[in-house]
């Protein structure tokens, strides 16, 4: 609807112009009669030139951020398209400066009105575009946060908590203050757009203290971690999709290794482990990769690589530019 709006305005807009433009060229600034006016014929081909600069000159010069270029361009099209207007329709026979004086204006109103116009609904088109991205991406937020805190998450930690209780019952308060933290992260950390990469890390190293307490004696975990500096910032909540997979698809009596690296503002994190092919068969429907990507896309944009590898080892490699 929005689009279709957009179009019907843009329609009018033109149409409203023309109407008003060929009348004042024709009965205001004219000593023509209506059927010998050379307007008449020149008009097409000033159609053809507005057309042609909002078409293909526009979209190529501004892209290019060539705007002085451009305005070379289109004055010089402008020019000549006077002085052919002067000799072949108009046939005034005055000079260069006395064609441009009087006609030129024909010319230069119609490009400039409607290159405006094209601005114009350049910038309202790319509002609206970041006002999509911004609902599409609170809406995946909100997507992801139901989808860490669902009970059965929660409570298979909270078994490991009770679990831990009664084999180290001294240990357990920095257990429960863990999972406290992390919960504290999920519900309130993940409503930034931006936290920084300090508490991201906390993040995960609390949820690895887990994994290796719920997989002991049945998966090796290597965790390293090589980080310059911790005064960056980062989306909450990206890197746990793929550390959550390669414990969740890992196969038993196995190693998974985790790797985060960060250097000169570029973090890269990889996660490799030995795929349970069964487990992979039943929970074919990958909503976190999914959801990742998504979030890339609008958050990083061409500032992040995402790559896949399943050889002998199934492994996910990110690479991000952060602020």
């Amino acid at each position: 609807m929005k689009i279709l709006s957009n179009r019907f305005s843009k329609g009018l807009i033109h149409l409203l112009f023309w109407v008003l433009f060929v009348f004042v060229s024709l009965f205001v600034f004219s000593s023509y009669y209506w059927k010998e006016n050379p307007f008449l014929h020149y008009f097409f081909i000033l159609l053809a030139i507005v057309y042609t600069n909002n078409q293909f000159l526009l979209p190529f010069f501004i892209k290019r951020k060539w705007h002085i270029l451009y305005a070379l361009t289109i004055t010089l099209v402008a020019v000549l398209a006077t002085e052919m207007y002067c000799n072949y329709f108009a046939k005034c026979g005055c000079s260069i400066m006395k064609c441009l004086s009087d006609y030129l204006w024909q010319t230069l109103v119609p490009i400039i009105f409607f290159s405006f116009v094209w601005m114009l609904f350049q910038y309202i088109e790319k509002q609206d575009e970041v006002a999509q991205i911004k609902k599409e991406n609170i809406e995946m937020e909100l997507q992801y946060l139901k989808s860490q805190i669902n009970p059965h998450v929660l409570f298979n930690n909270l078994n490991t908590v009770y679990a831990y209780s009664l084999e180290k019952p001294k240990e357990t308060p920095e257990m429960i203050l863990m999972l406290s933290n992390n919960l504290k992260y999920v519900l309130y950390g993940s409503n930034s757009t931006m936290v920084s990469l300090q508490k991201e890390i906390d993040y995960i190293d609390n949820y690895i203290v887990f994994q290796r307490i719920r997989t002991e004696n049945v998966k090796e975990v290597r965790y390293i971690k090589e980080i310059d500096s911790y005064k960056h910032q980062i989306a909450p909540l990206l890197l746990i999709t793929l550390i959550e997979n390669a414990f969740k698809h890992s196969a038993a009596n196995s190693i998974i290794t985790i790797k985060i690296c960060v250097a000169n503002g570029i973090l890269e994190c990889s996660c490799s482990n030995v795929v349970n092919s069964i487990k992979i068969d039943k929970e074919s429907n990958p909503i976190g990769l999914k959801n990742l990507k998504k979030r890339l896309v609008l958050i990083y944009k061409d500032k992040y690589e995402l790559e896949f590898e399943n050889k002998d080892n199934y492994i996910v490699k990110l690479k991000i530019e952060l602020v």
